[in-house]
């Protein structure tokens, strides 16, 4: 792979803001590299969609990112990971990552008594996606499934640490407390901001798995293997756009990244 195409930015997507704990963990694991965001405001959410239109979006962004000539994809939503990841992964000639696989493959390593449980978004938990690649790597797992509509929001009213918060993660976690699960995965992209919330609730025993973390390493393993590697240098820049600006976006962005960003270029795609 020439040394050009090595320098070019990492393309990162989905259909809002919490993606960007993807690209925050990307961030922390390749500091050197360049990320170009794009969140599909003008569309959110994907949950409630059919797959056919999920995969048309998706390859819409995928043009998009193409056209600024980005060496990888990380596919930051689990709906479009559900539903579009195998698709774009075939008819692109760069690298592909999704969010599933890398949290189901870090949810089995984890595990010792062979009981998972799973939060995610209605859509997502309808989705059977991590369901069924759980099965299929590892048959007799045991799986609580459980679907947490009201998470999203309270990340994005910033309830982090709120007793309400509290009170109703304690209700969706009280099925997996009850199937003695031992490993959870957060199969959301906001969720990695409830963490410390939701270990007080399940209890130091219970490894939770961070979908956004183990997509970043697994993009770094993706990287190396294929040597697109950037050389080491000085620290990548993250670029960040959407379909649309609504008022918390920018707000909301900086508290998922973790830092402060410049101003969010508003684009088409499609």
């Amino acid at each position: 792979m020439s040394l050009s195409f090595r320098e070019q930015p990492i393309g990162a997507f989905d259909s809002g803001v919490g993606g960007l704990t993807v690209v925050h963990a990307m961030r922390r694991l390749l500091p050197a590299e360049d990320i170009l965001y794009l969140g599909d405001t003008a569309r959110v959410p994907y949950g409630n969609k059919s797959p056919d239109t999920i995969i048309r979006y998706s390859r819409e962004i995928m043009t998009y990112l193409r056209g600024h000539g980005v060496k990888a994809v990380v596919v930051a939503c689990n709906t479009a990971s559900a539903h579009a990841l195998s698709i774009l992964q075939k008819e692109a000639d760069i690298p592909v990552i999704g969010v599933i696989a890398p949290g189901v493959e870090a949810a089995l390593s984890a595990t010792r008594n062979g009981n998972v449980g799973i939060i995610g978004t209605q859509g997502t938990i309808a989705s059977k996606a991590y369901q069924d690649l759980l099965r299929q790597l590892r048959p007799g797992v045991n799986i609580t499934a459980v679907a947490a509509p009201l998470l999203v929001s309270l990340v994005e009213e910033d309830w982090l640490s709120h007793p309400a918060t509290q009170m109703i993660l304690e209700e969706y976690l009280a099925p997996m407390k009850a199937a003695q699960v031992d490993t959870v995965v957060l199969a959301c992209t906001h969720y990695p901001l409830l963490k410390p919330l939701a270990q007080r609730v399940l209890g130091p025993d219970v490894v939770l798995v961070d979908s956004a973390q183990n997509a970043a390493a697994a993009l770094a393993r993706k990287l190396e293997s294929a040597g697109l590697n950037r050389t080491a240098g000085s620290m990548g820049e993250t670029t960040i756009r959407s379909t649309d600006v609504p008022a918390q976006f920018h707000r909301l962005a900086e508290r998922f990244l973790g830092e402060n960003i410049k101003a969010i270029q508003q684009v088409s795609v499609g």
